[in-house]
């Protein structure tokens, strides 16, 4: 199945359009289980983006990794609770296990696997979590006959999420990410990529050939071809990142300007932060937290995927338009667009990324997230998003941050307005698809 990505000429305005998902998010009222205790699927989604940020990982990195860890959370709370169909483990829960408890093992076991340097640290999270869910275990009654203690359940639990937790970690440990490539250097044909210096090779290559989570393939929805040299549609991205994404005498305002760096910051830990503070404010229950944000990272893994690997098909073609600004600009003179004037002197507000300029990450995985948040949560809801670096910025509208996070790839100089379009849609689809096609709520 290939479907194909519209064009959006111009600085992107993004409009979700809401729609029935096959599990409702449930606020905790809606569940059986009390609102005042906690919910370990959001502590330790907040943990992984702590995570993220203690270890300054790379957002390339990032989408496969929340999605390894939600994967094993939703796996291991499912599999005792049974509520939507798993994604990985469908092995039976040991009968009366704790859900609860399998989060934390599930969570922890993964995150450990991943960032082996972050053990102490997370050690002492584990310890403490589950020191708390344990809590009501010392004033436990003696259990009805045939009817395992307090104790037992949370043990259970622990040892079910563990085991899933290392089912997935196996999984993935082969999923072509870690695997070794050729570098891959584009071309000097007129408009392809090619590196730029200091930079030899296209960067984080792995995502290329990595095997998705939900998708059938990671080619299953490459976006149509980017716009040719010769079209209106390149000549208005040719000036538009001319004229907005210079580093000095831009047509940006001061507030665009402080956005193009925030907005280079890690989508996965913007997106979950987003996701959490909401799910929080909703008072959504465990089970519709745990499905939320696994839709969520799974949907972003595999449009990082998709990306990533269209990136290397299309960079690899010299008749495709696949060059940074920082290469195009300056070069004009050869395009064969009488439209396009060159500027030898232009530099990026910020550095560019080393791959392929079609089609664009960031703007992708803002499409997916927003789409999957609008999907469950009207779009006016107030979060709070952190950069390394960079002093945090206050949204109160989901759209209103995916269109910033869109238009700030322009405004740093590394994109065109039409592949932050195309490219926006193209997460969009995904999400859909995810959402639609996996963790489907059972009949009962």
């Amino acid at each position: 199945m290939k479907r194909n990505c519209c064009r959006v000429s111009g600085l992107v305005v993004t409009a979700a359009l809401a729609f029935l998902v096959p599990g409702r998010v449930e606020t905790a009222q809606e569940s059986s289980e009390s609102s005042d205790r906690i919910n370990q699927v959001l502590e330790w989604n907040q943990i992984f983006i702590d995570t993220l940020i203690a270890t300054n990982t790379p957002n390339s990195s990032s989408q496969r990794l929340g999605a390894i860890v939600h994967t094993a959370v939703f796996d291991a709370y499912n599999g005792i609770h049974q509520r939507y169909t798993p994604i990985f483990v469908r092995s039976t829960a040991p009968e009366s296990a704790s859900g609860r408890a399998a989060v934390i093992a599930a969570a922890y076991t993964t995150l450990a696997g991943l960032f082996p340097t972050r053990q102490a640290a997370l050690d002492e999270r584990y310890q403490a979590s589950l020191a708390a869910l344990s809590v009501p275990c010392e004033h436990d009654r003696q259990p009805h006959e045939g009817r395992p203690s307090c104790a037992t359940r949370v043990e259970r639990g622990v040892a079910w999420g563990t085991e899933v937790a290392l089912a997935v970690l196996a999984w993935r440990a082969n999923d072509g990410f870690t695997l070794s490539y050729p570098p891959f250097v584009g071309g000097p044909a007129v408009g392809q990529w090619r590196p730029i210096p200091p930079a030899t090779a296209m960067s984080a290559q792995g995502l290329a050939f990595t095997d998705p989570f939900v998708l059938v393939s990671n080619t299953q929805f490459r976006p149509e071809p980017p716009r040719g040299l010769v079209s209106a549609t390149y000549t208005e991205d040719f000036n538009a990142a001319k004229s907005l994404g210079r580093q000095t005498g831009s047509t940006r305002t001061d507030d665009q300007t402080a956005l193009a760096p925030f907005w280079e910051g890690n989508a996965s830990v913007h997106w979950n932060q987003a996701a959490n503070q909401m799910a929080r404010a909703n008072h959504v229950s465990i089970a519709s937290s745990n499905r939320l944000l696994a839709v969520l990272n799974i949907a972003m893994a595999d449009t990082a995927f998709t990306v990533w690997n269209a990136k290397r098909y299309y960079g690899a073609n010299p008749i495709e338009v696949t060059w940074r600004p920082a290469t195009s600009i300056p070069l004009a003179d050869n395009d064969g667009n009488p439209e396009t004037v060159p500027d030898p002197s232009w530099v990026p507000l910020l550095t560019t990324p080393s791959h392929p300029e079609y089609p664009a990450g960031h703007p992708s995985l803002n499409g997916a997230a927003a789409t999957i948040l609008l999907a469950h949560f009207r779009h006016r809801q107030a979060f709070t998003l952190t950069t390394n670096g960079q002093p945090s910025r206050r949204y109160t509208s989901i759209t209103r941050a995916r269109s910033d996070g869109n238009n700030a790839r322009v405004w740093g100089g590394m994109h065109y307005p039409s592949t932050v379009g195309v490219s926006d849609r193209l997460g969009e689809v995904i999400a859909r698809y995810v959402d639609e096609h996996s963790m489907r709520r059972l009949r009962r």
